[in-house]
């Protein structure tokens, strides 16, 4: 073999030998990011649970919003078996949220809801958290009459300004991570962590009672709907998702279920 062939061969052996060892050095940062990756999810995991175990075990001998707020389950079943529903009748006016507020007294007032200890491990805290900022429309007829969900719930001190619209709460003592601003049925679920409430866990922090025979001082079967199919669990249970629309007939002539359009912002 010539000179000019050996040198050639040799440039060839060590351009496969570096390419070797680059696929080797890829294969290892390869190997090394899903390691990473991996290690990086069991963390973000582990943080999670830890967080969800602070806030359900936290406060003074509390017990958590799971135990008392119930699982959130969505366990939905047809109309078809509850017969004929009476139409829910004209909307309200809208309200400063955009939502109508319904022509009825309120279901309750504010007089008995928490003050700014934990309930159910939520905290009152004195400005509103959006890390979680979601909302939820809750609808309530008794015996066919529409109840007002009251403005100012969970929000001890509230503080309403006027508009054209009618009352806004825009400031309290604290704002619990379930509150509402306004009459119009629309829920704040605004909280330093992400995580499923329930409808249980609002009733807690208004200060009334709420199951499957009663809502408020109100006692009768209670028949829940949510999203316009039949709830078929405790209506502690029932989760308040984003947009959800929940709706409560305490007694009879059931309502067919109210539908609400969220604003722009909600």
């Amino acid at each position: 073999m010539t000179s000019r062939r050996r040198t050639k061969a040799l440039r060839h052996a060590e351009a496969q030998r570096r390419s070797e060892a680059l696929k080797a050095h890829e294969g290892r940062r390869r190997r090394a990011r899903i390691l990473g990756a991996a290690v990086g999810a069991l963390v973000v995991a582990g943080a999670g649970t830890g967080i969800g175990i602070a806030v359900s075990s936290a406060g003074t001998g509390a017990p958590s919003a799971q135990n008392t707020g119930g699982t959130p389950e969505l366990k939905l079943g047809s109309l078809a078996s509850l017969g004929t529903l009476q139409p829910p009748g004209p909307p309200g006016p809208a309200g400063p949220e955009g939502v109508p507020i319904p022509a009825a007294s309120a279901l309750a007032g504010t007089t008995s809801e928490a003050t700014g200890q934990r309930v159910d491990g939520n905290s009152c805290d004195t400005s509103e958290q959006t890390l979680f900022h979601i909302h939820a429309h809750l609808t309530i007829f008794v015996d066919g009459a529409a109840r007002q969900l009251p403005a100012g719930i969970g929000i001890p001190g509230a503080q309403a300004q006027t508009t054209p619209e009618g009352p806004f709460v825009s400031s309290g003592t604290c704002f619990y991570w379930l509150h509402t601003h306004s009459a119009d049925g629309i829920i704040h679920i605004e909280s330093p962590v992400q995580r499923t409430y329930t409808l249980g866990d609002f009733f807690d922090e208004w200060g009334q009672p709420l199951g499957p025979e009663q809502v408020g001082l109100y006692h009768a079967k209670v028949t829940a709907f949510y999203d316009g199919k039949r709830y078929e669990a405790n209506p502690r249970d029932i989760p308040l998702h984003a947009h959800a629309q929940i709706q409560l007939d305490v007694g009879t002539p059931l309502v067919a279920p109210e539908h609400i359009t969220f604003a722009n912002g909600l």
